[in-house]
Parts: structure tokens; sequence; C-alpha cells
């Protein structure tokens, strides 16, 4: 038995959302958990002032939050994943001559985990350790997309949420906006930015999933507009996915 059983519980609540698909009541929580109530408020109050839980007022649900995404986005840092994908985007940046990184959920940003700049091809903003807003890149929207709309809807809750870095998309960004480009990398099976991040240069993406099927990264090519035209994009797509499809098997293997 424990002598901190709260610091316990809290551990354990912890790991039964990041077990869920979406968010869940407390109700549910207590009952899996076999907790009292009370207790159960009390520790996801505590752990949502931290931020390390996300409330859902309206609909009564608890998620995992910003802070436990921090702490997710380090371990994948660290973890045999960025050694595993680095080797892999090593060869397919060999085989399509085509700047690649990978990416991880960063709150509502994307930070890059890894970069593979390929021979001949320009500097990119998509640095190791740089942080970019998720809405507007081609990784951020691979992993929002599959995410639920509860958890999309907390982390950008109001047209407040989305910050911009100059790029030449002229409508704005709104949830509304937000959702419908989720929906059509859903239709498409990966994701597209073209002039969001930088004029000139567009990027695909696509998600690496877990055990649990969740987006853990996103793997992306980057390459100029004038040399890969839009009808190429499927291609470097489908070679992204190929990796990505490795990589989530190496992963549920350990």
């Amino acid at each position: 038995m424990s002598k901190v059983p709260a610091a316990t519980n809290t551990l354990r609540i912890l790991r039964h959302l990041a077990s869920r698909r979406g968010p869940v009541s407390a109700m549910s929580i207590a009952t899996a958990l076999d907790l009292p109530r009370s207790s159960v408020y009390h520790l996801l109050a505590v752990m949502t002032e931290a931020g390390f839980v996300v409330h859902l007022e309206e609909e009564r649900l608890y998620g995992i939050g910003p802070a436990a995404s921090e702490l997710s986005s380090a371990y994948v840092r660290q973890a045999p994943l960025a050694r595993l994908a680095g080797t892999a985007l090593a060869g397919l940046v060999d085989a399509v001559g085509e700047s690649a990184h990978m990416s991880v959920l960063h709150g509502r940003d994307v930070l890059y985990v890894i970069e593979m700049r390929a021979a001949g091809r320009p500097a990119l903003v998509s640095d190791v350790g740089v942080r970019l807003p998720a809405h507007l890149t081609a990784s951020g929207r691979a992993i929002l997309a599959d995410l639920s709309a509860a958890q999309v809807r907390a982390l950008f809750p109001g047209r407040e949420a989305f910050a911009d870095v100059g790029g030449t998309s002229p409508e704005p960004w709104t949830p509304t906006r937000l959702r419908a480009e989720l929906r059509a990398v859903r239709a498409r099976g990966w994701a597209v930015e073209s002039g969001d991040v930088t004029p000139g240069l567009s990027s695909v993406a696509v998600p690496v999933h877990d055990h649990l099927d969740w987006p853990v990264a996103a793997l992306a090519l980057t390459f100029e507009d004038r040399r890969v035209g839009a009808d190429e994009h499927p291609r470097l797509a489908a070679e992204l996915a190929e990796v990505a499809t490795r990589l989530a098997a190496r992963l549920r293997t350990g």
C-alpha cells in the first residue's frame, strides 16, 4: 500500500485518461478505478488547475491537458521512436530527395524533434526544438485530425486560440475553419499545407500511431512549390505513410 495515496491515485487517474480515446466523465473514472467520487473530483480539480487535465464543463467530461502533453512529447523526444524515426527518415530523404521531419503535439503547437534536410534544398523554419502553431502546419493537422472533437475544441475553443506566423492565407482561422480542414484531412488520409508557414513551400504529413492507435507524432516532407506540384502530393504522402506504418509496428512490438 502506498504511503502517499493521493499521489498514487493522481497517477492512476492520469494513466486512465491517457488510455482513453477521448474525454470521460468523473463518474466513469471513479467506477473504473474504484475510487470515491469526492476524491476523484478533488484530484481532478487540482490537476485541472495545474494544466494536466482539461475540464469540458458543458459536457461534464475530463481529458488529458497541455501539461501532460508536454510530458508525453518529452518522452517521445527521448524514447526509441526518435531514434527509429531518424533512421527511417534518412532513408526516405535519400529516396525522394526532399527534406523531412518528425514533430509531436505540444499544447496548441507542434514541436519539431527531428529534421533531415535533403541536399540542395532550402533551409526550413522547422529546425529541431522549434515550435509552430499546430493548425498552420501539415504535421499539426495530421495529429489534430486523429483527436476527438472534444479534444480539438478544448485546444481551440475560439478565435483567440489561433496564432499566425505571417503565411499567405488571407482567410482568418476560426474553429469552424479548423473543423473543415480536419474533415478534409480525414477524408484524404493525409494532411497538407501550402504557404501557411513559409511562402513558396508546401508540406504533406501523416500521423504515427502507438499501440492504442493514438497519434503520438507526425512525419512530414517539405518542398518547394516551383519544383513539386500538387499532383505529386499523394505520392509523397504514400511514401510517408509507409514509413509511419513501419514505425507504428515497431512501437507495438517494442
